[in-house]
């Protein structure tokens, strides 16, 4: 699920086949960010403890069409009172991965608030988003449609690119797939601010061109 991203992007044949990028994690406490990430980093199941402050790991990742990329991932505790904190880890950062827990229906108002606060902040405008639907294997989670609409994923706008993935952190299920959408995504941010920066080079170059053609007609 997501807005409007599942058409893949012919520009990735022509992307290098090593990359980096800086990941922010997040979401409320116990949802199962620090599972995630070292479930990514190790492909093992990690007993975790609540994270305090926050857990950095870089983790390089095969990806699909042979493409292998290296996330630095920046996994930011969830409780309320380290929240505040959350924008310092998405300064420029290439994209967010929000994590939910499936389970929880009576936190998930909690989690629409935090999500949309992170994700409409002026310096995150445009930043792809993955929401990961995470405890997908307990028999009373929620579906993804349920998950989608109690989120209002769609009220984020066009500006924001997301994809919802459904996951198991425990086993690892539905995580590299999730990885790859984002993957995508960042990619096809990353074009589009290429040729935005080239079309306003054009537009200067055209508009010395314009002054030069008045002074000496």
């Amino acid at each position: 699920m997501g807005n409007g991203l599942s058409d893949q992007p012919g520009f990735l044949s022509n992307v290098p086949f090593f990359q980096s990028f800086h990941i922010a994690i997040l979401g409320l406490d116990s949802a199962g960010k620090t599972t995630v990430l070292y479930r990514l980093q190790f492909n093992e199941f990690v007993n975790t403890v609540p994270t305090r402050g926050f857990n950095a790991e870089k983790v390089k990742v095969s990806l699909g069409a042979h493409r292998t990329a290296t996330f630095h991932f920046w996994d930011v505790g969830g409780q309320e009172k380290l929240r505040p904190l959350w924008k310092s880890y998405t300064r420029c950062t290439d994209a967010i991965i929000f994590v939910v827990d499936s389970v929880d229906a009576e936190r998930m108002e909690e989690a629409k608030t935090e999500l949309h606060k992170i994700a409409k902040t002026s310096e995150n405008q445009g930043v792809p988003l993955l929401v990961v639907a995470n405890k997908q294997d307990l028999r009373n989670s929620l579906g993804l449609a349920e998950i989608e609409k109690l989120l209002a994923l769609k009220e984020l706008g066009p500006a924001t690119p997301w994809h919802l993935q459904p996951t198991c952190a425990i086993i690892g299920d539905g995580l590299r797939e999730g990885l790859d959408r984002l993957h995508d995504m960042i990619l096809k941010r990353r074009k589009a601010m290429r040729q935005k920066k080239r079309d306003r080079k054009s537009w200067r170059f055209l508009k010395q061109i314009n002054v030069f053609s008045f002074y000496f007609k």
